[in-house]
């Protein structure tokens, strides 16, 4: 009996080594650093190819009260301020969404693109790029900087640990309604006011969370930022997409609402779904994991307990520290929403909120030095010292395509690409269109306003609303976000460590509309197995027959790995299926002639 459950255990030790290799024999992808370096470097190159060029571009000079136009060349020049003067430049755009504030960034002016001198980007330029990047990006580094110090923080009191334990013992065998209503609150962040660089603030707190839930990284990143993305890709109200996208158009953002609306909440509805089937599908079986490869090192990471029990008591001194750390967020949705503020302003009310608990954890009962809380500050800070220079070397790569001067150019061709096509083929070529732009201008904003003025009246050509341009916009550049490193997803996972392939298996069928899963039928004609990732997971069946049926499957797949391909007909082979295929794992024993 010994002899047969030691061999039960180096088969099913055989097995889940056989997984692994094959998980690791896939598709590998450097580090995000070394990716953002390699786009840096192919950016510069194809400054010495894409030919030069610039539109003229005009902006609103609040202090004169002017509009001031800048040419290809340099020269700007200030014209008055007036809706006559944007008619005469070709801009179709209500001249009080300049002098309102709502349109900052330059826009381009149509028919008025200049080839220029080629201004290749060399060796030098490409550091040059990387440091400057980091600077222009300084506001979210030093957001993100002061969000870890008051994660470390909070975790050296021992808030989080006894607050986690509290939540899971509450939401036990409801852990999905969570993560639901994680997502919901991200999409509609997303679809009301783009709500995606701020989401990252919610990483240190739900993570854990999640872990305890029996969830793995790819549910966090999905409940998270892929669900603030999707409700991003179908903006509403949003005004640093489709508003000031539809401004950009010369149109009002309720042009084609309707439309948005609906699309969001289809949208919404299947990426729920989707989200769900993956998450319960890890939840009963993590070998099922895409990332299961890193799932030691992702828990290491960020799960708050051992599982040995030694967790903080919840006393009233942790429960109100928690509550001071949870507030933060609804207070700066708030703030972003009505107050008008950006990663400054929210930097300084974590900071303040630090403090705050700081005072706290310093005074009454198991108090804390100031030594022991401003070293775990420091800490917290430097955990997400790389996630911080990940988005500066993410805006080097669009300050090497900016000086370079070849942006204007992919502009210039697009236009020229669509131009005398039909309307389906123009819509489908125009979100192919901003799904490159989208990766060239990672902004939302900032793409809006280059392209909007030289691609909209295109629509015009064709007979095509200009609000389907705008959503077409929004489609294509977000496809792109989902998956460039020039935007936020490098971030993302840097700060989960997380594989980029392991975020490209789980993203790729939102990315083009269709399920990533396929059900695979049977030896027999019954589809009762399906591959998840690297595994095959087992559906459960409608009798006992079947479930012996896909029993048998499994041993004859997993025979060979686990006893070898020998011909030893009596050495019998013991192996568990680990797959719940009725209510508990079913045992196979077969022998190496395929009897079983």
């Amino acid at each position: 009996m010994k002899e047969q459950t030691a061999k039960a255990g180096t088969a099913a030790e055989a097995v889940s080594q056989g997984k692994r290799r094959r998980r690791g024999g896939g598709l590998h992808v450097p580090t995000a650093f070394t990716i953002l370096f390699i786009v840096t470097v192919l950016a510069a190159v194809a400054t010495f190819f894409v030919p030069a060029g610039q539109y003229s571009k005009l902006q609103y000079d609040a202090t004169a009260k002017k509009l001031e136009i800048t040419d290809p060349h340099g020269k700007t020049t200030k014209v008055a301020a007036t809706q006559a003067e944007l008619k005469r430049l070709g801009v179709k755009i209500d001249i009080d969404q300049f002098t309102s504030g709502s349109i900052t960034k330059p826009v381009s002016i149509p028919n008025t693109y200049e080839r220029l001198r080629q201004n290749p980007q060399g060796l030098a330029e490409i550091p040059s790029a990387m440091v400057n990047g980091t600077i222009d990006g300084v506001d979210v580094i030093v957001f993100i900087l002061v969000l870890g110090g008051l994660i470390g923080v909070v975790r050296s009191t021992g808030a989080f640990e006894s607050g986690i334990v509290a939540l899971t013992q509450r939401t036990k065998g409801r852990e999905f309604v969570l993560i639901f209503f994680v997502a919901l609150f991200m999409i509609i962040g997303g679809t009301t006011i783009g709500f995606e660089e701020e989401a990252v603030a919610f990483y240190p707190i739900l993570t854990p969370v999640f872990i305890a839930m029996g969830y793995d990284s790819i549910v966090t990143v999905g409940a998270i930022f892929l669900a603030s993305s999707v409700g991003t890709t179908f903006s509403t109200i949003n005004p640093f997409s489709s508003v000031i996208a539809s401004n950009a158009a010369g149109i009002v953002f309720t042009d084609g609402l309707a439309w948005r609306m609906f699309g969001l909440i289809v949208a919404s509805v299947c990426y729920i779904l989707y989200l769900h089937r993956y998450a319960n599908r890890v939840k009963e079986h993590p070998e099922a994991s895409i990332a299961y490869d890193d799932r030691e090192s992702f828990r290491a990471q960020w799960s708050l307990t051992d599982g040995s029990g030694d967790v903080p008591e919840f006393d009233a001194k942790r429960k109100v520290i928690l509550i001071l750390f949870v507030l933060v967020f609804p207070v700066m949705v708030y703030g972003v929403m009505a107050l008008g503020w950006w990663f400054p302003q929210m930097a300084a009310f974590f900071l303040a909120d630090a403090i705050v608990i700081m005072f706290v954890s310093g005074t009454g009962k198991n108090k804390m030095s100031e030594k022991q809380l401003t070293e775990a500050f420091s800490n917290g800070s430097s955990s997400l010292v790389g996630v911080s220079l990940i988005i500066g070397l993410a805006r080097g790569v669009n300050l090497i395509m900016n000086n370079g001067l070849i942006s204007d150019t992919v502009l210039y061709g697009a236009s020229g690409l669509v131009q005398g096509m039909s309307g389906p083929v123009f819509i489908l070529v125009m979100m192919l269109i901003f799904f490159v732009l989208g990766f060239i201008v990672p902004s939302s904003s900032g793409l809006a306003v280059l392209s909007m003025p030289i691609l909209a009246p295109l629509a015009d050509t064709v007979g095509i609303p200009r609000w389907i341009i705008v959503m077409a916009y929004q489609f294509g550049q977000y496809a792109m976000l989902y998956l460039a490193p020039t935007g936020l997803v490098m971030a993302t996972l840097q700060m989960l460590d997380m594989k980029y392939q392991h975020w490209l298996k789980f993203v790729w069928p939102v990315v083009v509309f269709t399920p990533r899963v396929r059900w695979r039928p049977a030896r027999g004609g019954h589809a009762h197995v399906r591959r998840v990732g690297n595994a095959d997971v087992a559906r459960p069946p409608r009798s006992r027959v079947q479930a012996a049926m896909a029993c048998t499957r499994f041993c004859v797949r997993a025979r060979h790995r686990a006893c070898g391909s020998g011909r030893q007909k009596e050495q019998d082979c013991k192996f568990e299926s680990p797959y719940a295929i009725i209510d508990a794992p079913i045992t196979c024993v077969g022998r190496l002639d395929g009897r079983f």
